[in-house]
């Protein structure tokens, strides 16, 4: 299998981000946890999107993944969250596309789960809710021709891997714009010490949020000083976290690590616009074990004390805020697909790197 290229992080350039990351620096430094990608890229027919696939748990046994989620603007679609605050887990995997394309990758989703799950489903009255979340790509795309299919999202998870998570233009990342700069998938992570035991925290983002004038880099006003290529008259796209962590957590802390996605993806200078779907999910990887409904009548899990999870908060935050910026590092010029004729620029990485040199 072709190994995914290396492309330049946030601290590659000297970036003064706080914190211990994992080995990866990525959501992949969850244990079991992959990610896949299924990227379209057809310029010449204003094609680039894509789907991105998040798989929490290994094995052909459905297990629930523990869950909580919080929208801190509800412009934006993700799926299967009214049954995550119901019953606080979800199965399966987690998918990341363009507006027009959820429903086709819940159908794909849908299929790769009946035949994942194949015992669970043939011989239980078993049903898939998968987790689609999505963000707008039509400045860069032709989000109306619908080329998202149920075939890219079984794509996507059958790229399903551990190891380094390529970033930028990738998967559901590919048509996305951040502050006005190329945008798409970024990760980062941190490991954090609770009650005597290391444990790890981790972001996936899907950026395509903010305009230029907001941008802030580790307090740098970097939007003011790079406006060259500034389009948008107000903010109208979206972010999507996945924080993952291997910390036993409860529901009701799982839904409170969500919400401090907020103040990871605020550090980057967005106050979340009208116009913008900002909404996360917080997942724990931690105890493993049947589903609800074959699992003894007393549920015995171990979960941290919610007092001491400071600082499992705070590494949440900073792998939020970091990820965001590794996606625009990972980023490169794109022609615009709506209006013709403009260029999305990158960020000029050699500019931010002298911001802090």
């Amino acid at each position: 299998m072709k190994p995914r290229a290396k492309k330049l992080r946030a601290r590659d350039l000297g970036l003064p981000f706080k914190g211990q990351t994992g080995p990866l620096n990525a959501i992949t430094d969850i244990a079991g946890l992959t990610v896949g990608f299924c990227t379209l890229t057809d310029p010449a027919r204003g094609l680039r999107t894509g789907v991105t696939a998040i798989l929490p748990r290994p094995g052909s046994d459905p297990q629930p993944v523990w869950a909580g989620h919080y929208a801190l603007n509800g412009n934006g679609e993700m799926t299967g969250t009214h049954w995550i605050n119901d019953a606080g887990y979800f199965i399966g995997p987690v998918l990341i596309t363009n507006t027009h394309g959820v429903g086709a990758a819940h159908l794909g989703a849908t299929e790769w789960m009946i035949g994942h799950y194949a015992d669970y489903f043939a011989k239980e009255h078993a049903w898939a809710m998968p987790v689609v979340a999505e963000t707008y790509d039509g400045v860069l795309n032709d989000i109306n021709a619908l080329s998202v299919r149920p075939e890219h999202a079984l794509a996507a998870l059958a790229d399903l891997k551990p190891g380094p998570v390529a970033e930028g233009s990738t998967g559901g990342g590919n048509g996305m714009i951040a502050y006005e700069f190329k945008g798409g998938t970024g990760t980062s992570s941190r490991r954090v010490a609770l009650g005597g035991q290391d444990y790890t925290v981790a972001a996936l983002v899907q950026a395509n949020h903010g305009i230029r004038p907001w941008l802030s880099v580790l307090g740098r006003p970097v939007g003011e000083l790079m406006p060259e290529g500034s389009f948008y008259a107000k903010e109208s796209g979206s972010i999507i976290v996945i924080l993952a962590t291997d910390a036993p957590l409860s529901g009701l802390a799982l839904r409170q690590l969500a919400k401090r996605a907020a103040l990871g993806v605020g550090r980057g200078g967005t106050p979340g616009g009208n116009n913008s779907g900002d909404i996360f999910l917080a997942l724990s990887t931690a105890n493993p074990g049947p589903m609800p409904q074959f699992a003894p009548a007393l549920a015995l899990r171990p979960e941290l004390n919610i007092e001491l999870l400071d600082d499992l908060y705070l590494g949440a935050v900073r792998s939020v805020e970091e990820a965001v910026i590794n996606a625009l590092v990972a980023g490169e010029d794109v022609a615009t697909f709506k209006p013709p004729g403009h260029i999305c620029r990158a960020i000029d990485t050699g500019r931010l790197q002298a911001l802090f040199a």
